[in-house]
């Protein structure tokens, strides 16, 4: 490997595109940022960077060493960071969506807290998709295909699509047929491709269904529970109503993926936000 005051000096002057820069913020000269970072190219046998009028600009091989020192670099900072804090004190910091939070998660947060009551959360609802590292964020919960570049994802609930309803329109009614589904009135979101592919493969046509929408998610549950229609929604965030019987399911679609994921930054993690992701683990 490297020297990694040469891998430092060269990942300070990729970043700030100036010996001079990178020497300011490593505190040391110039011609010894130049000269680290001549000796790594020697080292490595390659030209990692190359003036360009007065600026300075990357190699390809430059580019994708300083990708590289970047991640690794931050990976050095948040263990540092995981010791400094690794009491219980600071909250779990927690980004989902507030559909997923407000159907999944809060029924099951009593249990956690009756066996934890030392870990403090703290929920963000967001419909993005944040950035772990840059918003100091512990945890996420991220619907999709498991795959995000920069964090480590694992499963967590399944995200298959169903039909489901009331049952006070479901009762004594046959709807496993696309021509009884197709009489009945709807609660769907708008701008929702899964959605309508998940009806056309059942024979239906979105455009010609009597629907009701609605601004989110939550609501939209909320209608479906008064009757008002049946809803196309991932299992996860019904499942509760079903086993409890607010509402009933007319189709499962069956599907693997996508699903719900937790996804973390790579490295070590706070006592307390360890102490989460095994309880979440449990609630697979």
């Amino acid at each position: 490997m490297p020297a990694l005051t040469a891998l430092r000096a060269f990942a300070a002057t990729a970043e700030l595109r100036s010996f001079s820069q990178a020497a300011r913020a490593l505190n040391v000269t110039t011609a010894a940022v130049a000269q680290q970072v001549r000796g790594l190219e020697d080292h490595l046998g390659i030209g990692l960077v190359q003036r360009d009028g007065r600026g300075m600009s990357l190699t390809a091989e430059g580019a994708q060493l300083a990708a590289a020192l970047a991640e690794g670099f931050a990976a050095f900072a948040r263990g540092v960071e995981a010791l400094r804090s690794g009491g219980l004190d600071r909250p779990v910091k927690v980004t989902l969506t507030a559909s997923f939070a407000a159907q999944w998660l809060m029924p099951r947060l009593r249990d956690f807290w009756d066996k934890h009551p030392e870990v403090g959360l703290s929920l963000h609802p967001d419909s993005r998709v944040i950035d772990l590292h840059r918003d100091g964020v512990d945890v996420g919960i991220r619907y999709g295909l498991g795959v995000w570049p920069g964090v480590e994802a694992r499963f967590l609930a399944s995200a298959r699509l169903v039909v489901a309803g009331a049952p006070s329109i479901l009762n004594d009614r046959k709807v496993g047929d696309p021509a009884t589904l197709a009489t009945m009135d709807w609660i769907l979101a708008p701008n929702w491709p899964e959605q309508d592919d998940y009806l056309r493969s059942l024979g239906l046509d979105p455009a010609k269904l009597s629907r009701s929408t609605f601004p989110n998610e939550e609501l939209s549950i909320a209608a479906a529970r008064e009757g008002l229609g049946l809803i196309v929604e991932s299992i996860a965030l019904v499942e509760s109503d079903i086993r409890e019987g607010r509402l009933f399911m007319a189709h499962d679609s069956r599907e693997t993926l996508p699903s719900y994921f937790v996804v973390t930054l790579p490295g070590p993690q706070r006592a307390a936000t360890r102490t989460f992701l095994k309880w979440l683990g449990s609630q697979s």
